[in-house]
């Protein structure tokens, strides 16, 4: 049986599980592979076929009707096998994005997905957590949380276990404190479900890519609308048949649509942030992956992010004795004050290092009283004790926050002035530490405080006569590596900029240490807010370190750099991050160490904190991006001469003007389709990737060279292809005769020109060590294919095609290398001196 210390046993939380169901609110019935299937049936290209089909019949011409019923379900299937691989790798990564919380199960403590949370559960909170399920405190510790969602109140709440305090709602943030609470509703039985909300629901835009796919895609459908309409024009001219005309119009159009590259950019993203994921790069969303291929800027929180968060206490300043000790701090006062200052079972880093430092006296800790948390710009604490009938107030916080509200001559101020900087420049973290004490109204007889007393503590921690105790300082060291990755980012044109909450000094010299370099002077989290657009635009072109940085003052620099046309990464690990961090255009958030709030804003998380994935997942998104735009210059060399071959007869008139029918077209399609989504999302990057700049966010989608380039490609073999077209037309060859010719210099030409079209650089002898594991198969299908079209009898038929004597054959293999491969000589003539570009994939 379950107990208020132990929990649900796990017996009962399974019951309980299949009584209230999942954490997780009310998604939409029906199956996945449904859904999927309609998908396909709504695609423009399937209801192109669909007609084409239905046309078939109509004519009377049952066996072509046939045919394309079965090219139809061919087709269907390999665009559903792709779709479903898809989404299978999105699945895959829902399992690894999916929110975990530890519940005390069976007397222990147990981490568990939210979703399998049950109403009775115990489980444990603390700072920057976000609350899976609505639920009562059992206990906590300078708990508050932010409600914010449910009451659009921004400040934090302060929470008690044992009042009406003690409740609280799923999706709202911990602001601070540690808490032990029980399950009281789940998934759309809690507040934020009653109210048809869902926090997962977060709206995301479309990218840069995006759009630019979109927008030719738009152009090609338009292009494919208007020749469509011309070719049915023109054939019904000449036969004055609608079905006919209308078949051969919808022959053309088939031919024009791009539809692979729609099908090749999902397939792309999706195994893109499925591979990431399984080495520990987790995205919330596909699309991540071509913002991160464009990240021109990374801004870096430093604790936890460049430092390894494990903190130890560096050194003391005893303001009584004027000692200041460096490396074996053994200041005893100022440790101690800390120590109160910080919670009773600490579980920021900070505080832990301050814990381990100074261990209180055997016994109970001293009662505390009344706390302040955490606030203010620069931030401080306070926590107030009753010990032995004195009142004893420990505050601890920024040492300019500090000596602000402490009395202190001028000369002691300059003194502390020059400790801090002194301890800074070493890059510690200094804080400052003050005390305070308060009399009661009579120690010896009644211990303790009043309530009138109580009463008049001040309504803000500045409020007390603070007397200034020491310095501590705190030291937190760099992750081992730092400096390559800053020097890897720097060598790819990502400019840098360490954006902290620290002193300058200390910021300073963290920089220096991990290899990051000083350019301009450090702003101020306070010089920022109050500077104008304009001084805020010249800062961030001109600084890259950022001080005594708050969440609003992080977010102003992102929206000023993404106002620059940046593209801009965020990386952090706290609450302090998170506007920032969904203010970027990739938030980057540490996995091990962060906070679920950080986690949550993200959307790039990174399971073991190490910044080499950063430089990781910027590399393959630089080089999905690039395989993906390689895969549409393919797609768009490939299409030309099919909509040629439909077209230009037609329009000149020729003997065969219809050498296509649909069922070509389609065939043409299902080599095109895989080799694109599937062949070049496999290709390997190349070293040089990260060794340029990164691609503005305003160019094109392609260079100005490239899409000519590809089109020159297409024009070419089209030409090759209408040279044999008319000359064995004009030789009397029968149209069989003649659609064989084409069609297999076509299917030549495409093995060709998926070689020719792995590099725009590379020539083939660079490209063949490519290690890409589909080339072979991608080759032999083709090759497969093209042997049944020449040898069997009844696919011929089908078809309808004819035999073609062994030198035909190599006339059509001579044509489709001279349309191809003169590509190849160009390269050869670019390169002034040709080198050896070694990829990854290379030996």
């Amino acid at each position: 049986m379950s107990t208020p210390e132990n929990g649900l046993t796990s017996a009962e939380a399974a019951a309980r599980l299949r009584q209230y169901g999942e954490n997780a609110p009310p998604g939409k019935k029906g199956s996945d592979d449904w859904q999927l299937l309609i998908q396909l049936i709504r695609e423009p290209m399937f209801v192109l076929l669909a007609i084409a089909c239905a046309l078939y019949f109509i004519l009377g011409e049952a066996q072509e009707g046939i045919l394309m019923a079965a090219a139809i379900v061919f087709v269907t299937t390999i665009s559903y096998y792709q779709q479903v691989r898809s989404s299978s790798a999105l699945k895959a990564l829902g399992q690894y994005t999916e929110p975990r919380i530890t519940v005390i199960r069976d007397g222990r403590e147990q981490t568990i997905p939210t979703t399998n949370l049950v109403p009775g559960d115990l489980f444990l909170i603390e700072e920057g957590n976000l609350l899976p399920a609505d639920a009562t405190i059992v206990e906590c510790n300078d708990l508050s949380a932010n409600e914010s969602i449910l009451t659009g109140e921004s400040l934090p709440v302060e929470k008690h276990a044992g009042n009406d305090n003690s409740v609280l709602f799923q999706g709202t943030l911990v602001s601070s404190g540690q808490a032990r609470a029980r399950v009281t509703a789940t998934g759309a039985n809690t507040a934020l479900g009653k109210l048809g909300r869902q926090l997962s629901a977060i709206p995301t835009t479309r990218t840069v890519l995006q759009k630019q796919i979109d927008a030719f895609l738009r152009r090609m459908t338009l292009a494919g609308i208007i020749v469509f309409l011309l070719i049915w024009a023109v054939n019904f001219v000449h036969d004055h048949s609608i079905a006919q005309s209308l078949l051969q119009g919808l022959t053309l159009a088939m031919s024009v649509i791009p539809e692979e590259i729609p099908v090749a950019f999902s397939s792309f993203m999706a195994l893109g942030a499925f591979y990431m994921a399984r080495y520990g790069m987790i995205t919330r969303q596909p699309s991540t992956i071509e913002n991160l291929g464009a990240v021109s800027v990374i801004c870096l929180d430093k604790t936890g992010t460049i430092t390894e968060n494990n903190m130890s206490v560096a050194a003391t300043y005893d303001h009584s004795t004027n000692k200041l000790t460096i490396e074996a701090p053994v200041s005893d006062r100022v440790l101690y004050i800390a120590r109160l200052a910080s919670e009773v079972e600490p579980f920021d880093p900070m505080e832990k290092a301050i814990a381990a430092a100074w261990t209180l006296p055997a016994g109970p800790y001293p009662s505390m009283i009344h706390e302040y948390p955490l606030g203010g710009r620069p931030p401080m604490m306070t926590h107030v004790y009753n010990i032995d009938g004195r009142i004893v107030v420990a505050g601890k916080g920024a040492p300019e926050r500090i000596l602000t509200i402490t009395r202190l001559g001028e000369d002691d101020r300059r003194l502390i002035r020059q400790h801090i900087d002194t301890l800074a420049k070493k890059g510690f973290r200094v804080l400052g530490i003050a005390s305070a004490t308060i009399p009661t109204s009579n120690p010896e007889t009644q211990p303790g405080i009043t309530a009138r007393q109580k009463e008049k503590f001040p309504a803000d921690q500045d409020g007390f006569d603070w007397h200034f105790e020491g310095l501590l300082a705190l030291f937190d060291p760099p992750k081992p590596g730092i400096a390559q990755q800053m020097q890897a980012w720097r060598q790819a044109g990502i400019k840098i900029k360490l954006v902290t909450g620290d002193h300058p000094e200390t910021a300073q010299t963290i920089a220096s240490m991990t290899g990051i370099p000083m350019e301009g002077i450090p702003v101020s989290g306070a010089e920022w807010m109050a500077a104008t657009p304009q001084q805020c635009q010249q800062w961030a072109a001109q600084n890259n370190l950022f001080v005594r940085m708050f969440p609003d003052a992080k977010k102003r620099l992102v929206d000023t750099l993404k106002q620059q046309d940046e593209i801009v990464a965020m990386i952090g690990d706290g609450v302090n991050d998170a506007l920032a961090l969904k203010a970027a255009d990739i938030g980057i958030a540490m996995g091990a160490r962060g906070t679920d709030t950080a986690r949550y804003a993200a959307d790039l998380v990174l399971t073991d904190d190490k910044l080499e994935m950063v430089t990781e997942a910027i590399r393959q998104g630089r080089k999905i991006g690039r395989n993906l735009r390689t895969a549409i210059r393919y797609i768009l060399s490939i299409h030309i001469p099919i909509m040629a071959a439909a077209a230009i007869p037609v329009i000149l008139n020729w003997r065969y003007p219809n050498v296509f029918t649909p069922i070509h077209v389609i065939f043409l399609e299902l080599i095109m389709g895989p080799t694109c989504s599937i062949f070049f999302e496999k290709e390997p990057a190349a070293n040089d990737l990260m060794n340029v700049p990164p691609r503005p966010v305003r160019q094109p989608l392609f260079a100005p060279a490239e899409l000519p380039v590809s089109a020159l490609q297409g024009l070419t073999i089209a030409l090759g292809v209408l040279f044999l077209y008319h000359q064995s037309m004009q030789q009397g060859h029968p149209l069989s005769y003649v659609r064989t010719m084409v069609f297999i210099t076509l299917v030549i030409a495409n093995i060709f020109l998926t070689l020719v079209d792995r590099s725009f650089t590379s020539t083939l002898a660079v490209t063949l060590r490519y290690r890409n594991p589909l080339l072979k198969y991608t080759l032999a299908a083709s090759l497969a294919f093209l042997a049944l079209l020449l040898t069997v009898p009844f696919i011929r038929t089908l078809f309808g095609l004819q035999p073609l004597p062994f030198p035909k054959i190599l006339t059509c293999v001579a044509v489709a290398m001279i349309t191809t491969l003169w590509f190849e000589g160009l390269k050869a003539i670019t390169n002034k001196k040709p080198r050896r570009t070694k990829t990854a994939g290379q030996p």
